[in-house]
């Protein structure tokens, strides 16, 4: 029987199969009923003095009941219910017949109801705002709506993914997007996001590409590649049109590679990918193993030593102000050779002990030359034991400190350190004065001083690669930002045939083309840094971040995925109770950690209902090691190396 009931008569039911909540959800679906009401009834048992035992349905009324405290609704809101009876294992049963009948909408159905909500007149802040979720979310699922019909209905029944939508959606053509699921039909391979993403960008292949490289022409022709040649082109600038088939060679070259690779080092697997870096998908459920570079030889670290003495000597004459011309030059080339045999000598790559090796892989990519490169770091399933169980903590202040239970790992260290070398460098792009300051400084300073010594550049003009190989800060601000100041340089000067036809080319651009250059070359040097202690650490970034008043937060934003997901169940507790105290602690200590990391993400991106103070903290707040000393950040340094060498979950003590 549907009957009206008033809340203040309803209670939950200790019989109500459902245990768990997530409480970001909760907070959405409260939004979702002050913007349109409930939209399904409660089930309700009479209880004892008047009162409504709410079988199914307890989410909904917790958040009525949220509401009527907030002032939103009375107390006496009278609340649209369907009365049942029966013995308390039938009620049990409809309890969990109303939970598992319940199914989460497929993302191509968000899509669809969205786009109708905007073609009557909606705007997306207004869909955003009242169904609990962020603009972002909402113009995602409003770009799935203008998919192929054939990509949109593979999405619908199931047959890809969410992700695999998206990268679909990289392009606006649909007749493109069509093209490229028809020909994945018949893969052999695993499809993955990133092979749909370069399908649907690529529509033909130059020659010089690195899969054609890979797979190399003739073979290609062999296994019926068209290729087109225009009037003056070559192998390097020719189109190959069959991009199915260069895929389809290239990962069967890949596969071999991987497979040889792996008896030559003796690894349990090798992984390959097309792509010429790991990404965060490929290494997603992996730990990351310790490994030192190869220790020096006798004859190596008795050349090391000799090579020393020669820099002195070379340096020497520098120094001297008596040295004529020609000696001066001499030293200064044999210096360069020097530098470059230290180099060599110092930078080895690292070796996994033989005993770790039954268990341990890497992935195999493809360099931008053609060639299958390893990755020179290895990963395990298992559960990687660190010899030091030190963390970095946080504390009271936003300062982090050691400690035990909490650490993070080193995985994410360098990722976020990565990350936060990106946040600098686009703030460093758009300053061209300050840019320039930085260029000459570095070379100036470099003349004379310890090739040892810790730089916070690599100013010769290369760019500084990071601590994980391949890593991409997905959709992060600062990532993109630079993606889109690097793709609006004039590269007209390119076409010059001779370096001196491309510098007088270069020369002939504007000062704010030239100055966008400078911006772009300085900062695609900047090594990644973190504010601590330690190796990361760099000083001159944090003067650098001081003199350009970084704020941090409006660039990077923490999430399940880059951070929460990460660290200790503990640093996020402590990160909430940065931003709201005791009280939003309490809300959420008991929630298992993925819960809790899917809550924090929503905290901390704003998207939540709550007191417009707790709302600014949330979206000021970062971890201390990402600030820019000199800024919004704490004084106080921290050592990160204290920490574990994992990759996945942290050890939590009482989670």
């Amino acid at each position: 029987m549907i009957q009206s009931i008033s809340l203040k008569k309803l209670v939950p039911s200790p019989r109500n199969v459902r245990k768990t909540s997530d409480p970001a959800a909760d907070e959405q679906l409260k939004a979702d009923i002050a913007a349109r009401g409930l939209l399904q009834n409660l089930v309700v048992r009479k209880a004892k003095r008047g009162k409504f035992e709410v079988e199914a349905g307890g989410r909904r009324l917790a958040a009525l009941q949220a509401l009527a405290e907030d002032g939103t609704l009375a107390k006496t809101h009278e609340v649209t219910c369907l009365v049942i009876e029966g013995e308390e294992s039938e009620v049990r049963e409809a309890s969990l017949a109303e939970n598992f009948q319940r199914l989460a909408m497929n993302p191509a159905d968000e899509a669809q109801a969205f786009s109708a909500i905007i073609e009557a007149g909606g705007c997306v802040e207004d869909v955003a705002r009242r169904f609990g979720l962020t603009i972002r979310f909402v113009e995602g699922r409003l770009r799935l709506a203008a998919l192929a019909p054939c990509v949109f209905e593979a999405l619908a029944d199931g047959t890809i993914t969410l992700d695999m939508a998206k990268a679909y959606g990289a392009i606006s053509d649909v007749d493109r997007q069509a093209h490229v699921y028809a020909e994945l039909q018949d893969a052999w391979y695993q499809v993955t996001p990133d092979t749909i993403r370069r399908m649907v960008l690529d529509a033909t292949v130059r020659g010089s590409d690195p899969r054609a490289v890979l797979v190399g022409r003739e073979a290609y022709i062999a296994a019926g590649g068209r290729i087109e040649r225009e009037l003056f082109d070559d192998d390097a600038t020719e189109s190959w049109i069959d991009i199915a088939l260069l895929e389809d060679l290239a990962h069967k070259a890949m596969d071999e590679a991987a497979s040889k690779s792996a008896q030559e080092h003796g690894l349990a697997w090798v992984r390959p990918t097309l792509d010429c870096y790991v990404s965060h998908d490929l290494v997603e459920g992996f730990n990351r193993l310790p490994c030192e570079p190869a220790p020096l030889s006798e004859l190596e670290a008795q050349e090391l030593t000799e090579l020393e003495a020669d820099y002195d000597r070379a340096a020497a004459i520098l120094e001297d102000e008596d040295s004529d011309e020609a000696e001066v030059a001499k030293a200064e080339e044999e210096l360069v050779a020097i530098d470059r045999a230290m180099r060599a000598l110092n930078d080895r790559p690292p070796v996994l002990a033989d005993d770790l090796k039954a268990d341990a892989g890497t992935f195999l990519v493809l360099s931008r030359t053609g060639e299958p490169a390893l990755v020179p770091q290895f990963y395990t399933e298992s559960e990687v034991i660190s010899e030091d169980d030190g963390a970095v903590e946080p504390v009271a202040g936003g300062t982090e400190t050691k400690g035990r239970g909490s650490s993070l790992s080193q995985r994410l260290l360098d990722e976020l350190a990565m990350q936060r070398r990106d946040i600098l460098a686009i703030h460093l792009a758009n300053d061209s004065a300050l840019a320039l300051d930085f260029l000459v400084f570095n070379l100036a300073d470099a003349d004379g001083h310890d090739w040892r010594a810790k730089k916070a550049s690599t100013l010769t003009g290369s760019v500084a690669s990071g601590p994980v190989p391949g890593f991409e800060a997905k959709d992060a601000p600062a990532s993109a930002a630079l993606a889109e100041f690097a793709g609006s340089l004039d590269e007209s000067w390119r076409a010059g045939e001779t370096d001196v036809e491309r510098f007088e080319a270069f020369r002939a651009l504007s000062d704010e083309a030239r100055s966008a250059w400078l911006g772009h070359v300085v900062s695609r040097t900047l090594v990644a840094s973190l504010a601590c202690e330690g190796e990361r650490s760099a000083p001159l970034h944090e003067a650098i971040g001081g003199l350009l008043e970084i704020e941090t937060a409006h660039w990077w934003r923490p999430t399940a995925a880059n951070y929460f997901d990460r660290v200790a169940k503990a640093k996020t507790l402590e990160a909430l109770d940065a931003a709201g105290g005791a009280e939003l602690v309490s809300r959420y200590s008991a929630s298992k950690k993925a819960e809790l990391a899917s809550a924090a993400e929503r905290i901390f991106s704003g998207n939540f209902i709550g007191e417009a103070g707790t709302k600014e903290r949330a979206l000021a707040w970062v971890p201390a090691i990402m600030h820019f000393r000199g800024t919004a950040g704490p004084d106080e340094t921290v050592d990160p190396d204290e920490n574990d060498e994992s990759d996945g979950e942290i050890t939590e003590q009482a989670a």
